[in-house]
């Protein structure tokens, strides 16, 4: 619940305050919660803790379910960037800190060095017109060519100006397929561009969280620091035993989360008209033992994808807690915003416990890099020793 501070200004910065607003096109709520946020959120440039293993940078960070991943795995966040305000509302009262805003308007070398970027970036088109005026007066193109206009071509700027040693990227199942193929294509002609040695794999939250939710995930070392001969796989661990819908579900639910007459009646002839036509649409119950089909941002319009079956009366839609539950959240998560709101985060974040699996097995992965490249290194040191030795010994000779 929100609550109401009155504060007075003298009439310069009032004014200052009304151009502010005007040129931002943000309310006076806005850009006051915005600075006293700003004020309160913990410092970017804080020391690392000697106990964190890594650090990491959280993008198009949503309310911190990457963040929540990485920080299980050892890792220390430096820096995160997400632009709706709702969603920044709910990382400030999580991590105390809230996100810096639009992305394409940060400067890549104001971002703190860090290991590793994690983004779980937009799904986008992208523009070949360029592209191919290029390839058609034989010049080459880059990954600038390819990727601008795009948010993914952020990913690809901050990567080449910072070089973490790795990177994780999630993103839909369809991003494969997305465009006949050209997105990913894109995408993966960028990422080799860079320099960095790629793995990609579908993974399905169900094995951690009662719901389907397939997500595609791309892992990448630098090739610069490690060479090519490196070797990862998503051996993810399971949760055992599964878990079920009735996991996730609480003891007492309001009333307002029960389907209305109205809205139940339309769902069931809405679902009954796609059957009658051979089509699968409609409203689903999820079974208590079992799992759930994919929880999406667009939950808050009817609940429909995800109905809980009742006793008495209708059915009824999951409530915010259930939904961070669904995705792995832990019950300590706060949920600052509206229902509304809430959904809509909830339906874009990501299954906690599936990213923590694989954040586990990135970290495990760089530090056995960088164990080799230390070895490697120490192996050379009595070489270059010899060669300085046998060096001196022949000037020695030719001062004598």
């Amino acid at each position: 619940m929100a609550k109401q501070v009155h504060i007075r200004l003298d009439d310069t910065l009032y004014e200052a305050l009304t151009r502010y607003t005007s040129e931002n096109r943000s309310s006076v709520q806005d850009s006051i919660s915005s600075a006293i946020i700003q004020f309160l959120s913990k410092q970017t440039d804080d020391p690392v803790p000697e106990t964190a293993d890594f650090t990491f940078i959280d993008l198009f960070a949503g309310i911190g379910g990457m963040r929540i991943a990485y920080e299980k795995a050892g890792g220390h966040c430096v820096y995160s960037n997400e632009w709706n305000k709702y969603s920044q509302q709910t990382y400030f009262a999580n991590f105390g800190e809230q996100p810096e805003g639009d992305i394409t308007k940060v400067d890549a070398d104001t971002i703190p060095d860090h290991d590793i970027l994690v983004a779980g970036f937009p799904c986008q088109p992208f523009s070949i017109a360029g592209v191919s005026k290029k390839q058609s007066l034989g010049r080459a193109t880059g990954f600038e060519d390819k990727t601008q206009g795009t948010l993914f071509f952020d990913i690809c700027r901050i990567l080449n100006a910072k070089r973490p040693k790795a990177f994780m990227l999630e993103n839909v199942k369809n991003l494969k397929s997305h465009d006949r193929g050209r997105t990913f294509k894109v995408i993966t002609e960028a990422l080799d561009e860079l320099d960095y040695e790629i793995f990609h794999a579908v993974l399905d939250g169900q094995d951690y969280v009662p719901q389907h939710r397939e997500r595609i995930l791309i892992v990448g070392f630098d090739r610069k620091r490690y060479g090519r001969d490196i070797d990862f796989h998503f051996d993810i661990t399971p949760v055992e035993p599964k878990p079920v819908i009735k996991d996730i579900l609480e003891s007492e639910v309001d009333a307002k989360y029960t389907l209305t007459d109205k809205l139940w009646t339309y769902l069931q002839n809405y679902a009954a008209k796609h059957r009658a036509a051979g089509n699968g649409f409609g409203y689903g119950i999820a079974d208590p033992e079992g799992v759930s089909r994919t929880l999406s941002a667009r939950y808050y319009k009817d609940g429909s994808e995800i109905l809980i079956e009742q006793d008495n009366g209708n059915p009824r839609r999951l409530t915010p807690r259930e939904c961070a539950r669904l995705q792995g959240f832990p019950d300590d998560f706060i949920i600052p915003v509206s229902d509304t709101q809430a959904y809509k985060q909830f339906g874009n974040s990501v299954v906690v416990p599936l990213m923590t699996n694989v954040a586990q097995l990135v970290a495990v992965k760089m530090k056995e890099l960088d164990t080799n490249v230390i070895r490697i290194q120490q192996s050379q040191r009595p070489q270059i020793s010899n060669v300085m030795d046998r060096a001196s010994e022949r000037k020695m000779k030719v001062m004598t």
